[in-house]
């Protein structure tokens, strides 16, 4: 009757196992969604913050573009041959940097456009200043456009941090709108020297206008990076873009200055001006840029980190789900392996017989035990010679005291050296036997 019961309970222990270890491995569920989406959330703000870092390249390489394209128009308008080969280099290497991220940042057709806008410009300044104006206007404005579309490809127009949005928002629009709006005023007030005195008003309010569109993002460009400054955790970024910062400025208000003068404006102070202001301009965007590099390097340093304390986690949580699923497991194996081991069954101190359990001492025949005294050895007879044989008795039966046992009587030994006598008349060889 006990056979049906201890059936039921090792049944009902191995669902209560398995119960246990499902519901172990079932926490490996809600583990690894969480682990997922940790790991989605990072892996997109890691791509997008090496994607703003190839945006912060592909700036770096427009602003050698700016520079060298302003000073041809500079030419252009003067007079004097354009700087061919400054203008070539710097197009030769943005060509490079929109090959390697043209296709991420969605930059190859403005580029190519921008391209060949800037090989068809004329190798030599036209006949009319004015005819070189509206060429290098109409690609200045490409320029800017680039500009623009770098940014919003490469996702830097909405960077989450308030220091690198004010960065990028500082040398991507503001600067280079300051940097070609300077050229342009600069050109302005050349061409207005050559034109009638009647057209004195007209030359003013286009000056004032220029001055303005230089102005402003000027004025612009210290908001943001002022601001950048207070809320950013860089050590490094006030000291460095200050000082930077009011060079621009004073060489920004001295070819303001310098343009107000309508009726007779020095050609040579005023190109000295613009490119010292081009000058500060290029210094100052080449620190917001190796700046904003830092801070987003940073930033994707640190996603690095998260992910990795991401693996850890799953690693010790896949871990703790494994332990506790082990020990059910362990502990139905040795309840099995104490079952059939039964109770109290076990060896005796001397090792040669079983242990008396609880229901008494074990049936069966009892152990065969060793003639040697415990701790002898067969290495050799111990000292003071070989104990003496004890006397073997012979085996008689009851009815027939005087009858030897054939069995006992053969097995009696015979003295060394005395040969053993035998009768060839007895059954067995043996003189007694009848």
């Amino acid at each position: 009757m006990t056979l049906p019961a201890q059936r039921s309970r090792r049944a009902s222990n191995r669902t209560g196992t398995a119960l246990r270890v499902l519901l172990a491995v079932a926490l490996l569920v809600p583990v690894g969604v969480l682990f997922g989406s940790a790991w989605s959330d990072v892996d997109d703000r890691l791509t997008s913050t090496e994607r703003e870092r190839h945006g912060v390249e592909y700036l770096r390489s427009l602003g050698q573009v700016t520079l060298a394209l302003v000073d041809a128009q500079s030419g252009a308008v003067a007079g004097r041959s354009a700087a061919a080969a400054a203008l070539r280099t710097a197009v030769e290497e943005t060509s490079a940097i929109d090959v390697r991220y043209g296709a991420e940042l969605r930059t190859s057709e403005r580029w190519a456009g921008l391209h060949a806008k800037i090989e068809a410009l004329p190798d030599r300044p036209p006949a009319n200043p004015q005819d070189a104006w509206t060429v290098y206007t109409e690609t200045t404005d490409l320029l800017l456009a680039l500009y623009a579309k770098v940014r919003e490809s490469s996702g830097l127009l909405r960077d989450p941090d308030p220091d690198s949005y004010h960065l990028q928002d500082a040398v991507a629009e503001e600067l280079p709108e300051a940097l070609v709006a300077a050229g342009r005023l600069a050109d302005r007030s050349v061409l207005a020297i050559g034109r009638p005195s009647s057209e004195r008003v007209r030359i003013a309010s286009e000056l004032a206008l220029a001055r303005a569109e230089v102005l402003g993002p000027a004025a612009d460009l210290v908001e943001n990076l002022r601001s950048a400054v207070e809320d950013t955790a860089s050590r490094t970024l006030g000291g460095n873009l200050l000082s930077k910062l009011d060079g621009y400025q004073r060489a920004v208000e001295d070819l303001a200055a310098l343009t107000r003068n309508t009726a007779a404006p020095n050609p040579i102070q005023v190109g000295a001006a613009r490119a010292s202001a081009q000058l500060a301009g290029s210094g100052l965007a080449g620190i917001i840029l190796t700046e904003l590099d830092v801070l987003l390097r940073d930033r994707a340093d640190a996603l690095s980190g998260e992910r990795q304390i991401a693996v850890g986690a799953l690693v010790l949580a896949v871990l703790l789900v494994l332990a506790l699923a082990a020990l059910p497991l362990l502990a139905a194996r040795s309840a099995a392996r104490n079952r059939r081991t039964p109770a109290g069954v076990g060896l005796s101190t001397d090792g040669l017989r079983p242990a008396a359990g609880p229901e008494g001492p074990p049936t069966g025949p009892p152990p065969v035990e060793s003639p040697l005294p415990v701790g002898a050895t067969l290495a050799g007879p111990p000292p003071g010679g070989m104990p003496p044989l004890p006397e073997r008795r012979p085996l008689r039966s009851e009815g027939d005291p005087g009858r030897r046992s054939p069995l006992s009587d053969w097995q009696d030994p015979v003295p060394a050296g005395q040969p053993a006598a035998v009768d060839s008349q007895a059954p067995w060889g043996r003189p007694d036997a009848r």
